[in-house]
């Protein structure tokens, strides 16, 4: 079924809520993401940002045969007499620190002192380490001497050793760290393409919501969801822009999210998509221009996660419970910011553990449950958190996967193999 059969088929009944697998959903809505654009920006601008284009080495790296450490530049033939137990006395020409090129060619009989990481001079072809040499002065002449033979090569690294002009360097929807702003850097590149960062609008819905320079009002809670999708956002490589919270009006909500899909990359809100008599998210999307892609995932928590698209522009609506708002964001925005900035692996690493605690509840959906991460004696164990309930804060910040527990397992026992969702930051 196509996209457009599909949007059809849902909006016909669009009130009956009908699940899709993860997987399935997952493959939907990243369908309606397409790269954003690119712009340029200064390498040291650039710190964090995802490439737009490959890069290629301009020149050989590096540019000329360098020494690989302190000793004398040379030709390896003047030291074939060493084997039979002779020293050989050369004279040298020259001192070649760093950033130096030397005039004076190498023949036989000669050598020149170089320093580590100097261009090695013409004619020589092996740099001989300082330790192993000997000095004189005789009337005002240099010479060095030496007792072993060397073979052709050692101790230079030769041009192009690293890379040869036009190899590439990095990737296009590379990430830039330290080690690509060094490459870069290596390679004269001052001007990097990169993705134009998606910008993400948030806000939350429920008149219960307390802004968190509030105090506690009875029956109130403080707006941490916008916060927590703002940092997942920034992870994710998008610019958050946070929004006033939203009380339980359905025409409010509709105009703030008709304007905010005008104006940003992607919307996300959180709260209003269960199905109680305050479900003002579920209500907009299946009432509105929208097109509704999904409102009901077969996944605890956040079994209620919905999707939706307008004019190409995706909205999100999330739980308002944080547990399900954390998770929902992982398995669906997160991907879609991924593909707009061209990135290849868009979902999280999914590994094999074992469970290092039992997991009892059982579901007709399958559970991502919050839990750590660690190698024990060479393989992955995978501990269940204590508080996993779908509106359960706390363990967020204690949680590096989530287990994924599939609804045939009917609970799992500790030390019973299970497939894992490495979470950001370890090793996604």
């Amino acid at each position: 079924m196509n996209n457009s059969e599909h949007q059809a088929k849902i909006n016909n009944d669009k009130f009956n809520r009908r699940a899709l697998q993860v997987t399935d959903a997952q493959s939907l809505a990243v369908s309606y993401v397409k790269r954003g654009a690119a712009e340029s920006l200064r390498l040291q601008a650039s710190d964090g940002r995802i490439l737009a284009a490959p890069v290629t080495a301009p020149h050989p790296y590096p540019a000329f045969a360098r020494s690989g450490m302190d000793g004398y530049a040379l030709r390896s033939e003047d030291l074939n007499i060493c084997n039979q137990g002779e020293i050989v006395w050369l004279h040298v020409v020259d001192e070649i620190p760093c950033g130096y090129v030397s005039s004076i060619r190498i023949e036989s009989g000669t050598a020149s002192r170089i320093m580590t990481g100097a261009q090695v001079p013409e004619g020589a072809d092996c740099v001989v380490m300082l330790e192993a040499t000997e000095q004189r002065v005789e009337n005002g002449v240099n010479y060095v001497g030496l007792k072993r033979s060397i073979e052709p090569g050692k101790n230079i690294t030769p041009r192009g050793f690293e890379l040869q002009e036009e190899a590439l360097i990095l990737q296009e929807g590379t990430r830039i760290g330290p080690g690509e702003i060094s490459v870069l850097a290596t390679f004269g590149v001052h001007m990097v393409e990169v993705y134009r960062q998606p910008q993400v609008g948030i806000f939350s819905t429920g008149s219960e919501l307390l802004d968190i320079d509030e105090p506690l009002e009875p029956g109130k809670i403080r707006n941490s969801n916008t916060y927590m999708l703002a940092s997942q956002i920034r992870e994710a490589g998008g610019v958050p822009v946070i929004m006033e919270a939203i009380p339980d009006d359905v025409e409010l909500a509709r105009m703030k999210v008709e304007d905010a899909l005008r104006e940003y990359d992607i919307v996300v809100t959180t709260g209003g998509v269960s199905v109680g008599d305050y479900d003002i998210m579920g209500e907009l999307v299946t009432s509105s221009g929208l097109d509704m892609l999904f409102n009901k995932v077969t996944m605890r928590p956040g079994s209620v996660t919905t999707a939706a698209v307008k004019d190409g522009k995706l909205l999100f609506a999330l739980s308002g419970n944080p547990g399900a708002c954390y998770v929902g964001f992982l398995l669906f925005v997160r991907p879609a910011i991924r593909k707009m900035l061209g990135m290849e692996r868009l979902f999280l690493t999914e590994v094999t553990a074992v469970l290092g605690a039992d997991y009892n509840k059982v579901n007709n959906f399958t559970r991502f449950v919050r839990g750590s991460l660690q190698a024990v004696d060479g393989r992955l164990v995978a501990t269940p958190a204590v508080l996993d309930e779908s509106s359960v804060m706390i363990t967020i910040k204690d949680s590096d996967c989530l287990i994924i527990i599939p609804p045939e397992l009917r609970g799992a026992a500790r030390g019973q193999e299970v497939q894992v969702l490495v979470l950001p930051g370890i090793w996604s």
